[in-house]
Formats: structure tokens, C-alpha cells, sequence
């Protein structure tokens, strides 16, 4: 039931918003110059990986010895906005259609991290990965990594159809208030270093 909700929603949404992709990819495109979708490896549903789709925010800029520059550095203006507004995340209706993805569930997160999750913690990979998600709603980069996991497995316990509608409406009110966007040393998030306890 919930991918063939999922999968109607993500067809129509592209169908809807399909010219302004079309515009969105092209300002990317001539900003960047480069590929303007962002792909990366990510983990997904019973912790098998899969590539993420993004709009990119941020130039591929590295400094003397090869290493990334901070992504402070490195996020443009339209890529903020992008940010802002959530758009760099709409790709992932793609990965939604593909089945890797659903509209609600814990945000995909990069393999390096699965070693230093805690048992509990890994349960968040009992559902699919989401575009949003409880977690999301309750703070996104504003909250610790600590309290994303709690409520990620609390998302898992508590599952159902009317939670996810919940989430969805937080979703819209939380974008057009342009919160959480940030952590509070950072533009993004920082990387996620295993729990202290």
C-alpha cells in the first residue's frame, strides 16, 4: 500500500513540477559546470546501499593537498536557496519510482556510519529511507545525531498511514518556515562520529 501511494505521488508530482526540474536542472547546470545532479552512495532498507539523487549545492572545490574545502566554502547562493526550500532533494522522487526510497522514513545516510551505530540505532533500517521524515519534522540538522536515531526508531514502532499524512503536512509548514536547515556549527550537518554512550 505504501509504495503504490508512494509511486502515484512521485510520478505526479514530476509530471506537475516537470518544467520547473527542467529549469532548476538548467540553472544548476550553467552555475556549476558541471553534472548538475549530486549522486552518492547511500544506505537504505535492511542496510543495503543504493545511489542518492540530489540537485547539487555545493562546487566540487578542493584545496592545496586534494582535500575538500568546508562546505561553507563550497555552497553557492542558488545552492542555499535550493537548500532552503528543500527543491535539492526532489531528484529523489527517481528513487522513489525505483523502489530504493518512500515519501516518509529515516533519512539515508552514508555507509561509513552503519559500524558506529548502536543495535538500537540500526533498527532505523527496518523501513524504507525517506524524502522527510519524523526526524525531519522534530528539529532535522538543528537536533543531535542522538536525538535524530531516537526518533528515527520511534518513526519505525510507530509506523502507519496517518503518521506519514502527519508528517508530509509538518514537512510543507517546516519548508515554508525554512527551519532546521542548518546545525549550529554548521551550514550542513556534521558527520556522525558514533554515540558517546
Amino acid at each position: 500500500m505504501f509504495f503504490l501511494r508512494d509511486l502515484f505521488f512521485s510520478v505526479l508530482i514530476i509530471i506537475l513540477l516537470f518544467p520547473f526540474l527542467i529549469i532548476i536542472y538548467l540553472l544548476v547546470s550553467v552555475i556549476f559546470k558541471e553534472n548538475p545532479i549530486f549522486m552518492q552512495k547511500r544506505i537504505g532498507y535492511r542496510c543495503k546501499s543504493f545511489l542518492l539523487f540530489k540537485f547539487k549545492t555545493m562546487k566540487t572545490i578542493f584545496d592545496k593537498s586534494g582535500n575538500l574545502l568546508p562546505d561553507e566554502d563550497r555552497l553557492v547562493k542558488l545552492g542555499g536557496f535550493l537548500r532552503r526550500l528543500s527543491i535539492d532533494e526532489l531528484p529523489q522522487l527517481i528513487n522513489i519510482i525505483t523502489g530504493d526510497m518512500s515519501l516518509v522514513g529515516p533519512r539515508p545516510l552514508l555507509p561509513e556510519y552503519v559500524p558506529l551505530y548502536s543495535e538500537d540505532q540500526k533498527r532505523r533500517h527496518e523501513v524504507k529511507p525517506g524524502i522527510t521524515g519524523w526526524a525531519q519534522v522534530n528539529g532535522r540538522n538543528a537536533i543531535s545525531w542522538e536525538e535524530k536515531f531516537d526518533l528515527d526508531v520511534w518513526y519505525v514502532d510507530n509506523k502507519s498511514f496517518w503518521l506519514d499524512i502527519k508528517i508530509l503536512w509538518l514537512t510543507m509548514l517546516k519548508v515554508f518556515k525554512s527551519e532546521g536547515i542548518s546545525s549550529k556549527t554548521s551550514v550542513t550537518m556534521e558527520k556522525f562520529k558514533g554515540s558517546k554512550s
